[in-house]
């Protein structure tokens, strides 16, 4: 790749099949997340519209449709029964992880398409469900894995592949932030294992470096080391407060990666070759910036400046677009399944003390990046 040309068409949307039509939206969990974030990407995006929102509460569920001009606020336990139903063409599950397997069920039960946010699950045994649900019923199940089309992480991943870098040697991977800052509750679902799942670092923050790593390299995990500590007294019932792990990839790069739930927010991955270097810093907390390193070049690329709005935008665009069109998603819910796996040999690694294989590594489907 020739790195002009990639800044030339830096922002383009070379995944895009269709400018045609338009995906009608059920949001399931009503959180700052959505409430913030998606909410305004979909009111900015050219093929998706919200027409459902779905809460705990009938009345935060119906003052928030008065308030974006959805056609129904609906309880759980409507959504359920099939409230609505031609209401929406797909849902949006923005719930904490252990309830992500209900609402997908019954999105398969509706013949609805499904766009699941990270991780998939609390384990890897409900998120097995929740895939299988979703494939039984024939239904499309995309992972949100919103920095596959982020701009930055898209050219990074294209000049790994033109050899710009020469042969990828090492990965350095980091993403903290301070929880209890941005939500000064003790009792938070992201400090419960009974929702969060395996704990709260890696499920929460560690996800990002990995699988943005295994998008930009197209490689997957094999192996895992992990050590985890917890010190503060609201961490007390998971192991992450603080953790630091290495994966094997395929081909045998390291990828060496820090999370915490409780340090100064900080992002990055870092990716070194044997002939240069690409670093995302910022990274995943909504914005991103490459900066490319080769002999005496040294660039940094932030023509477009994208924020967590924009990079959900593209995430909901890339969804509505493989719905409409019926083509093939990726990241689908096996590659979702594939982080569950991981993550659960990382905690398994840090409990043990040993490297722990990464099952079902070795027989995972090769899936392509988002086409083109």
């Amino acid at each position: 790749m020739d790195l002009g040309t990639g800044l030339e068409r830096y922002a383009e949307r070379d995944w895009q099949t269709t400018t045609e039509g338009t995906v009608r939206l059920a949001l399931i969990g009503l959180g700052w997340w959505t409430v913030d974030v998606a909410i305004p990407a979909i009111e900015d995006s050219d093929l998706c519209e919200t027409t459902v929102l779905v809460s705990s509460s009938t009345e935060k569920a119906r003052r928030l449709a008065d308030e974006h001009g959805a056609e129904r606020g609906l309880t759980y336990d409507e959504y359920h029964d099939g409230a609505a139903v031609d209401a929406y063409d797909a849902v949006y599950v923005g719930t904490p992880n252990a309830f992500h397997l209900e609402y997908v069920e019954t999105a398969a039960d509706h013949d609805k398409a499904v766009l699941c946010e990270k991780p998939l699950e609390a384990n890897v045994e409900r998120a097995e469900k929740l895939v299988t649900a979703a494939k039984d019923a024939g239904i499309p199940l995309m992972t949100a894995y919103r920095m596959h089309t982020e701009p930055a992480v898209r050219r990074a991943k294209e000049l790994v592949e033109s050899g710009f870098i020469g042969e990828p040697v090492h990965v350095y991977g980091n993403n903290t932030q301070p929880v209890l800052e941005m939500i000064p509750d003790p009792d938070q679902w992201r400090l419960n294992p009974d929702v969060t799942g395996y704990g709260t670092s890696v499920m929460d923050l560690g996800i990002y470096p990995i699988n943005t790593a295994r998008f930009v390299l197209g490689r997957d995990p094999v192996d895992a080391t992990a050590r985890m500590r917890s010190e503060h007294d609201a961490f007390a019932d998971v192991p992450d407060e603080f953790a630091s792990f290495t994966l094997t990839l395929e081909g045998g790069i390291p990828l060496s990666c820090t999370a915490s739930q409780n340090a100064q927010a900080d992002t990055h991955l870092k990716i070194v070759g044997t002939e240069g270097q690409l670093e995302l810093s910022p990274a995943f907390h909504g914005e991103a910036t490459l900066h490319v390193s080769k002999g005496s070049l040294r660039a940094e690329i932030e023509d477009v400046d994208f924020e967590a709005t924009e990079e959900m935008r593209e995430e909901f665009d890339y969804f509505a677009d493989r719905v409409l069109t019926g083509g093939n998603i990726r990241p689908d819910g096996r590659h979702g399944l594939e982080d569950m796996r991981t993550i659960e040999a990382i905690h398994e690694a840090a409990d043990r003390g040993e490297t722990i294989d990464i099952e079902g590594a070795s027989d995972t489907e090769t899936e392509d990046d988002i086409e083109r």
